[in-house]
């Protein structure tokens, strides 16, 4: 299991009510070359669009907008932060350990970063959905856009 600061819960709250109170990348746009996917829950306000843009097999932006738990808001908000800018490689490889953290699994902590806020989160199975939402959505985009790479070839 990661290092001690699981068990520091007042600094993982913060970090939490950090990104929930002041949400980064919390904006909307009309730019169609940004991928959009909708995610929602029938268990919670979960009501979530996240719009990427990918250039040159990177992140280059990613977006988000919709409203959410302070769970879901956090954690869409340093999601956001964390892939901004990394390749969909190193993308994917954050969010396998975001995941792999989750379940209770061994994990790479310095891949999650400021995520690391969520390593409690198996204890309330629950919240789990709240705390994966818009990264499932941001796999759903990668996905589509290595569909669009494939379909297309790489010089789109």
């Amino acid at each position: 299991m990661p290092s001690s600061i699981s068990e520091n819960t007042e600094m993982l709250r913060e970090i939490i009510m950090d990104h929930y109170s002041r949400p980064r990348n919390f904006r909307e746009t009309d730019d169609l070359k940004y991928l959009t996917v909708h995610m929602d829950s029938s268990s919670c306000i979960d009501d979530i669009y996240l719009q990427i843009l990918f250039e040159d097999g990177k992140v280059k932006d990613v977006c988000w907008h919709g409203k959410g738990c302070a769970i879901s808001t956090a954690s869409t908000s340093i999601m956001t932060t964390l892939l901004k800018g990394k390749t969909v490689k190193e993308a994917n490889y954050i969010m396998e350990q975001f995941n792999k953290m989750l379940n209770e699994q061994d994990f790479d902590e310095s891949a999650v970063g400021e995520a690391i806020a969520f390593v409690n989160t198996y204890r309330q199975p629950s919240r789990i959905t709240c705390a994966n939402i818009s990264w499932r959505g941001f796999e759903k985009l990668v996905a589509e856009e290595e569909e669009e790479e494939k379909q297309h070839g790489k010089g789109k």
